[in-house]
């Protein structure tokens, strides 16, 4: 499996849980599993991790030439099948590597580039993504997490429908109802420090939120944006309701998802949503923006709403906080919903995309 950043990473994400979660069960079957990326700050370059070995070499952008360099020349050992994880910048597995082999791509990055990179930057990685690479993948089996998602890649990537499979990531079974909810009205989001999950607005959003409902907000998570989001709490005045808890252990997370009254996202891209499902486990609905990922994670009116402006984003907040009805609803729909998302079940539906690439090529087992 070749991923750009690894679990360890202090900038881990979804994307690097999804992948983790998938290798340690796939190791648990029986199948051996290396897992191939970049430096991880205070990890060796060698470990293991439930069950599968980790190789951390390189950084952050050498990762893609020096791993596909050495997979292509067989320094890790013989491998049966190959997991390209693009996020992003890809491992242009389709131009080295033979045998079985899938490709994980959880969304389209064409929002996130000027975000999170300079202007000339941004603009070489967009044409990577969007016109250098997509055509070496024409013929390769793509998984992807939502029908959403699967739909953008088709447009903007131009893949063809029957190589793009949709496999939803699972829930852990530590998300379950429990706990108080706040006694207070109080709004959770949880997610990377960074541009793209526009944690800003979400802010502003909060304050216009306050002129109707006296709610507080927590913000779970760390990452480069954390001191511009501290002067903008300190601008506002927002420091009695608004938080940021940095990192924080599991038991706390699902603590907090379960106070919460609402969960809230404000993300501009987004593969799925897990922080959504994991807040729908337990019982608390969700407001989100209306994108691709969200767009499957929340089903709009039932466990949740989806918006589409600023301006929408406070009226719903304030709608879902202000009617208890309509939170408790909600909260048994998305509860009844989250049951059907299994990591069992992604690993084998991810693992079904695999075995088939490999019974339709020569070198297959």
């Amino acid at each position: 499996m070749l991923a750009w950043r690894d679990l360890a990473d202090v900038e881990a994400g979804g994307s690097e849980i999804h992948a983790s979660t998938v290798a340690s069960l796939w190791a648990q079957a029986g199948i051996e599993v290396t897992m191939r990326t970049s430096h991880a700050q205070g990890s060796p370059p060698l470990g293991t991790r439930d069950g599968y070995r980790v190789i951390r070499r390189a950084g952050r952008y050498l990762v893609f030439p020096r791993a596909a360099l050495a997979e292509a020349t067989g320094r890790h050992g013989r491998r049966d099948a190959l997991v390209e994880i693009w996020n992003g910048v890809p491992f242009l597995s389709p131009i080295w590597a033979r045998g079985p082999r899938v490709t994980w791509l959880h969304h389209v990055h064409t929002e996130m580039w000027p975000l999170v990179l300079p202007p000339g930057l941004a603009r070489v990685g967009e044409f990577v993504e969007s016109r250098l690479a997509p055509p070496f993948y024409r013929r390769t089996s793509v998984v992807t997490l939502s029908e959403s998602s699967k739909a953008l890649l088709l447009e903007r990537l131009g893949f063809r429908s029957e190589n793009v499979h949709v496999v939803p990531p699972g829930i852990s079974p530590m998300f379950a109802p429990g706990g108080e909810k706040s006694a207070e009205p109080s709004v959770l989001a949880v997610g990377r420090l960074m541009p793209p999950k526009a944690f800003d607005e979400l802010i502003e959003a909060m304050a216009r939120v306050r002129e109707v409902v006296p709610a507080t907000l927590s913000i779970i998570g760390e990452g480069y944006a954390r001191d511009a989001l501290e002067q903008q709490i300190s601008r506002l005045g927002a420091e009695q309701w608004c938080e940021l808890l940095g990192r924080v252990d599991d038991d706390t997370l699902v603590q907090r998802y379960q106070a919460a009254w609402v969960v809230a996202a404000s993300s501009r891209s987004e593969g799925w949503g897990m922080t959504l499902t994991e807040a729908a486990a337990v019982g608390t609905p969700a407001v989100a923006t209306r994108i691709p990922g969200h767009a499957d994670a929340v089903i709009h009116g039932s466990t949740g709403m989806l918006v589409d402006s600023p301006v929408e984003l406070v009226e719903a907040l304030v709608n879902v906080l202000s009617n208890r009805e309509l939170r408790e609803r909600m909260s048994a729909e998305a509860r009844r919903r989250a049951l059907a998302f299994t990591w069992e079940r992604t690993a084998c539906d991810t693992m079904a995309v695999l075995a088939a690439n490999a019974r339709g090529t020569r070198h297959g087992r």
